[in-house]
């Protein structure tokens, strides 16, 4: 199963349509399967009394507000249109995720195929219930969820119309701690909501990415940016584009190895079977008649002879012929 990889571009544009476009032009050269982007209109996303979380501090200046950072890092209606073309004429899937209402509505216009929920809306009932009157497949992020709160989540979704949805465990701290990526939760997701299950990675690096694919996950989510010392809340927990390209071949290369449940010799490593396996030989010069003992064979390189599992089916028989030392012993 290949791995549906989305490059998680968020807001890292800084609200430059110019900068988006470079992004998508870095995700196409990485061989990610879609960019996605955030969509909002700032004043129906946070209140003028909002405070800005921990490491949205520490990356941007502190003397403006959560509603000031996120009026300056938002793309207009018009914007995203330009940059859905955009990713159609560059033969990448375009999705964003909708903050409010208002938006969700417009990607429906344009026609997005999917649609993203993220981990803060998963106690939103009313963008639930809009999401899935639309009947289009959903992803959703599990960061800072009880399991109460993710089936209720998935109920609204069932009962509104949501045909099939697609759950991503995830953190929602940047980076995410390692101690806290909690990997193996994401297979409890599978279990009780017998769905496809994926990750969305907020640690530095790609290991945890990579862990997440050999554990099973049809989606990773990573965030990325065109250069983390830009400033803004997401670039010091992004990847630069070589470190997503690399990402993404590790990923291609993790889903080659895991292969399928039956053990059994490959076809790369079946030629070094004789090379590799031993056989019965002599350990000495044996004449004809004489019987084999632990003292006159021993077992060596190649594997072209007689087995040493039929060591104790030799002992005790004659040499039907004479035998150099180191001579395949033949019966």
């Amino acid at each position: 199963m290949k791995t549906f990889i989305i490059a998680e571009a968020g807001v890292n544009h800084n609200g430059n349509l110019k900068i988006a476009k470079k992004m998508v032009d870095a995700a196409v050269l990485c061989d990610v399967d879609a960019i996605k982007f955030q969509t909002f209109k700032a004043e129906n996303l946070v209140s003028k009394i909002a405070p800005k979380a921990d490491y949205q501090i520490d990356n941007t200046r502190n003397n403006e507000s959560q509603l000031q950072m996120v009026e300056k890092l938002a793309l207009s209606y018009d914007e995203f249109s330009l940059l859905n073309e955009y990713c159609m004429d560059k033969k990448i899937l375009f999705l964003s995720t909708p903050f409010d209402l208002e938006s969700i509505d417009f990607l429906e216009k344009i026609g997005m195929p999917v649609w993203k929920i993220p981990s803060g809306e998963i106690t939103n009932l009313p963008y639930l219930i809009k999401i899935a009157n639309t009947n289009k497949p959903v992803i959703m992020s599990t960061g800072m969820s009880e399991m109460d709160e993710i089936k209720a989540a998935v109920r609204v979704l069932e009962e509104n119309g949501a045909k099939l949805i697609k759950l991503l465990h995830c953190n929602t701290e940047y980076p995410t701690p390692y101690e806290d990526v909690n990997l193996l939760a994401m297979q409890t997701l599978r279990n009780e909501f017998d769905c496809e299950v994926g990750y969305s990675d907020h640690t530095q690096g790609t290991a945890v990415s990579i862990a997440a694919v050999a554990l099973g996950a049809g989606i990773i989510e990573k965030h990325f940016t065109l250069d983390r010392d830009m400033e803004g809340p997401d670039h010091k927990a992004s990847l630069e584009p070589d470190e997503l390209k690399e990402m993404v071949e590790s990923i291609r290369n993790i889903e080659k190895s895991l292969g399928t449940p039956e053990k059994k010799v490959s076809e790369s490593e079946r030629k070094n079977l004789n090379i590799a396996r031993k056989s019965i030989v002599a350990a000495c010069d044996i004449s004809e008649g004489e019987i084999f003992n632990g003292d006159n064979i021993t077992v060596k390189r190649p594997g072209n002879g007689i087995s040493p599992m039929k060591w104790n089916e030799l002992l005790g028989k004659a040499a039907k012929k004479n035998f150099r030392e180191d001579e395949l012993i033949e019966i």
